[in-house]
């Protein structure tokens, strides 16, 4: 049976265990015996990581791997301005923001600054999914109705409103009995541009109207702007008409920038923004502090302040003295190192010379993406464009064990989900691009010996 869900696809089989070097099998049972069945490991041998700075994370037995893949860390792991920004306010104060501080209103400014001007008012939390399920509360709150509507394979968090919202959760997590669920935009097979934006804004529709049918008065629209679990679907058309579909069903739009967004999409800086949209709320996570958990709801006056006024909310994490020092080291760095061009720049040389080996590999049918955020779609047919989940866990890993790290996305685990830290060289492109090509070459090589 192939794997259900992106979590079991990109995880470590228990069946794998007897390769795997006797200390790291014993880090295995212990974490069976004290976490429990729940957590998932990447990769059919998993990585012992003990150290990591930039670009690059090593293993216990001391081998550098490039780390194409983790977004938490997108300025680079450990990045001096963080650590020295964390410890100096560690050793200063760490409080909530119930009490009066500049260093929360300091970043709020400079956060907001980053926004369209409608969107003006922020409210901090611990982490994305507390930002997720926040503003589903608001949106709630100021619609009067519950129903949200979500794209097929997304997922948005990990609380108990948020499982019932995130189809990629698989298993048997059952979506909420308020949740609608639409196909995602695929410009690969159903072609791009204004007729696919067309095309799922009637999705979105249908959907607000089939909750309605059922007695669920719409409240909002919830999507990720590069729906990266649905496959990293980049086109740019799609969010425009569908934000006057939200609107007409009289639900909100929330962007959930936990994943594109703080320039992870290129210039735009926010993934909403390449589409030329402003939602109603905006939802930050995982890179706003580079490890250091952090997280937002941004939104318009007129929706937060309305639910501030009538629902009392507190956090105490959420605005705390040093996540905010942290979060505000990491764009201070993305402003001012220019890593939002530099984004738009290395992704574009990146998206070119991936699409430049496809002129080898027949089995990569797509490659797409924004800024240093790249879905590269393998198919077992370049004509009948058939997913091979397959052959893509085999290059995951395959790349893996040549100092690469990666991972897969999409219904069918079968998008190569690229996310280079945005410090990330052009040396580092070179060599990802590099061992991509070898690691296809075996493996399509295996394959077609099978």
């Amino acid at each position: 049976m192939p794997p259900s869900t992106i979590l079991d696809g990109n995880s470590f089989s228990s069946a794998d265990a007897a390769a795997l070097p006797a200390e790291d099998q014993r880090l295995v049972q212990r974490r069976r015996r004290v976490l429990g069945p729940s957590y998932r490991l990447f990769y059919r041998r998993p990585v012992h990581l003990v150290r990591g700075a930039g670009t690059r994370v090593w293993d216990a037995e001391g081998r550098e791997y490039l780390d194409a893949y983790n977004n938490v860390a997108s300025i680079g792991h450990c990045h001096p301005a963080v650590v020295e920004a964390v410890h100096r306010q560690m050793g200063v104060l760490n409080t909530h923001s119930r009490y009066l501080q500049r260093g929360v209103l300091d970043y709020a400014d400079q956060l907001v600054a980053t926004f369209p001007a409608a969107l003006d008012t922020v409210m901090f939390t611990n982490s994305g999914s507390e930002a997720n399920d926040l503003a589903i509360r608001v949106a709630r709150h100021a619609t009067g109705g519950t129903g949200v509507v979500v794209t097929a394979e997304a997922y948005h968090g990990t609380t108990a409103l948020l499982a019932e919202v995130s189809p990629a959760m698989g298993g048997d997590q059952p979506l909420g009995p308020s949740t609608a669920v639409v196909a995602a935009p695929d410009a690969y097979r159903l072609g791009g541009g204004p007729a696919l934006g067309a095309w799922f804004a009637a999705r979105i529709t249908e959907a607000f109207d089939g909750l309605r049918e059922r007695g669920v008065r719409p409240a909002a629209f919830l999507v990720d702007s590069i729906m990266a679990s649905d496959g990293v679907l980049s086109d740019p058309a799609v969010l425009g008409p569908a934000l006057e579909a939200v609107h007409r069903a009289g639900a909100l739009f929330i962007a959930d920038e936990v994943q594109p967004g703080f320039a992870r999409t290129g210039s735009a800086f926010w993934g909403f923004a390449r589409h030329g949209v402003v939602p109603d709320l905006v939802t930050l996570g995982k890179p706003m502090g580079n490890g250091i958990p952090v997280g937002a709801v941004v939104g318009k006056r007129e929706v937060v302040g309305r639910f501030g006024a009538e629902v009392p909310y507190f956090n105490t994490f959420g605005g705390s003295s040093v996540p905010v020092a942290a979060a505000r080291a990491v764009l201070d760095v993305v402003q001012g190192e220019g890593l939002a061009e530099r984004s738009e720049q290395l992704g574009a040389r990146l998206r070119a010379d991936v699409r430049a080996l496809a002129q080898r590999h027949p089995a990569i049918g797509d490659v797409r993406g924004a800024g240093l955020f790249l879905g590269v779609e393998l198919v077992g047919d370049p004509v009948t464009r058939t997913p091979d989940g397959a052959l893509a866990l085999d290059v995951v890993n395959g790349l893996r064990e040549s100092g690469v790290l990666v991972s897969v996305a999409g219904p069918h685990n079968d998008v190569l989900k690229v996310r280079p830290p945005l410090v990330s060289t052009e040396a580092d492109v070179a060599l990802l691009v590099e061992r991509l090509d070898e690691v296809l070459t075996r493996c399509t090589a295996a394959a077609v010996a099978r």
